[in-house]
Parts: structure tokens; C-alpha cells; sequence
């Protein structure tokens, strides 16, 4: 296990306008691992997800205090918005491919980035739907709209999107809450695999998830980080009383 901080949070705090959102965050996410945001509906675990890649500053009066470093560069402060997007990619709860070819869908971002070449987007291409392990599936249909495959493969064709620009970060926001049992446990090895090459934060409201993929777990209340720590400590032995209720399903 790496011991290398890829995310570093400090002394965050981010409001909606009045709205204190997320209180005093302190945490270091470690590179080439699984971590996952657990806890109750709106208690600021997709808040501090989305802010990993400034996703926030879309929303109208968020202000954010404290610091977040990636590789310890403040994103807020020392970084272009487009870089950091390139390099912390993010997957949605729901699949949203584009309305174009599963083909373009992959290539969207390289050409964004600049890369003309019909020889160097097929290989991205390629490269990028073996990796989010789809490629055997839709090889032969590479020209044909994206909107046409199942929920499960969609999902994992916007993982194949987010790979092709090659992120160091990607992160996933309940990326299997609206797949079936099947596509999720797909989902799950997939990033389970990847995080051989990538630093990955999911949000999820599945807990047996959260023990099945993950190699650290943050347990989230009222948008405060109540606990923080490997997965297998946090579970079996949680260190305060509102994560072994939340765990133990005594309230939530």
C-alpha cells in the first residue's frame, strides 16, 4: 500500500450561499487506492466529491475556504480549470453518454485536447474501452450511436471517456445506484482493476460497496467528516458512536 497523498484536503469549508455545506474537512486520499464517501442522503459526501474537480464552481454563490492540493498544487488557487479537469475525470450516478457514436464518445475528449490523428484516436479509443473492460462488447459497433447500449455498458463507456484524456484521479458519484446487480458488480471490478493506474473516490450509498471495493472509507454527517480510515477498521471496529450507529443501521 502506497503511503503517497495524492489529494490532499485542509481546513476546508464550502457554503451555498449561508448554507455551511461542509465543515472544517481534513483529509489525505492516498494515491492508487479506492476511498469511499459513505453516510445519509445530503450529508456532503457529493458536495466535497465534486469539489475534487471544482465542479462546484458551477453552482451559483459556493465559496470555499481552506485548501485542496493535488499533488500539492492548490486547485483553487495555482490551477487551470481545464488542466485539473483533464487530470481528476469524473463519473456520474447517471450514464449520460453523448448523442453521437460510441467512437466519438471516446474521442471527445483527446480531440478537445488537441489530437487530430485517425491512427493515435483509434488506439485511445481502443486503449480506453479495454481498460473500462467494454471493448469486446462493442467492437463491432464502434460507429453506432452510444444511446443504444444498456445502462450498465453506458456507464462503463463514460468511464472509457474519462479515461481517454488520461486522468490520475477519477472520481465516481454513486456510479452503479442506477444499474442492475449485474453491471454493478462489473462496475466494481472495474475499479478494482483500475486503481493499478488510478486514484479513485466513489461516493456511495451502498455500504456493502463501500466494504467490497475500498481501500480507506470516510463516513460523512451533516457535513462533517465524523471518521476516516482504512475500510476494515472503520466497519469492524469504528471509533465513534455515530459511524457504528450509522454502520449497524441504527439510524440513516
Amino acid at each position: 500500500m502506497s503511503d503517497n497523498i495524492k489529494l490532499s484536503i485542509e481546513d476546508m469549508n464550502l457554503f451555498y450561499g449561508n448554507f455551511h455545506a461542509l465543515h472544517d474537512i481534513n483529509m489525505h486520499i492516498p494515491e492508487k487506492e479506492i476511498t469511499a464517501f459513505i453516510g445519509p442522503s445530503g450529508c456532503g459526501k457529493s458536495t466535497l466529491l465534486k469539489s475534487l474537480n471544482r465542479m462546484n464552481d458551477l453552482v451559483e454563490g459556493c465559496k470555499i475556504t481552506g485548501k485542496v492540493e493535488l499533488d500539492g498544487e492548490d486547485i483553487y488557487s495555482d490551477m487551470d480549470v481545464n488542466i485539473l479537469r483533464k487530470r481528476v475525470g469524473m463519473v456520474f450516478q447517471k450514464p449520460n453518454p453523448f448523442p453521437m457514436s460510441i467512437y466519438d464518445n471516446v474521442a471527445y475528449g483527446p480531440r478537445t485536447h488537441g489530437i487530430r490523428s485517425k491512427a493515435k484516436l483509434d488506439e485511445i479509443v481502443e486503449k480506453s474501452l479495454r481498460d473500462a473492460a467494454i471493448w469486446d462488447e462493442v467492437k463491432d459497433r464502434l460507429k453506432k450511436s452510444a444511446l443504444g447500449m444498456s445502462g450498465g455498458q453506458q456507464q462503463r463507456l463514460c468511464i472509457a471517456r474519462a479515461l481517454a484524456v488520461e486522468p490520475e484521479v477519477l472520481l465516481m458519484d454513486e456510479p452503479t445506484s442506477a444499474l442492475d446487480p449485474i453491471s454493478t458488480s462489473k462496475i466494481e471490478e472495474l475499479a478494482m482493476e483500475l486503481k493499478g493506474k488510478y486514484t479513485i473516490v466513489i461516493v456511495t450509498h451502498n455500504m456493502q460497496q463501500a466494504t467490497r471495493i475500498s481501500d480507506k472509507t470516510a463516513f460523512f454527517l451533516l457535513g462533517e467528516v465524523v471518521e476516516f480510515s482504512d475500510t476494515d477498521t472503520l466497519f469492524s471496529m469504528p471509533k465513534d458512536k455515530r459511524t457504528e450507529d450509522y454502520i449497524t443501521g441504527r439510524f440513516g
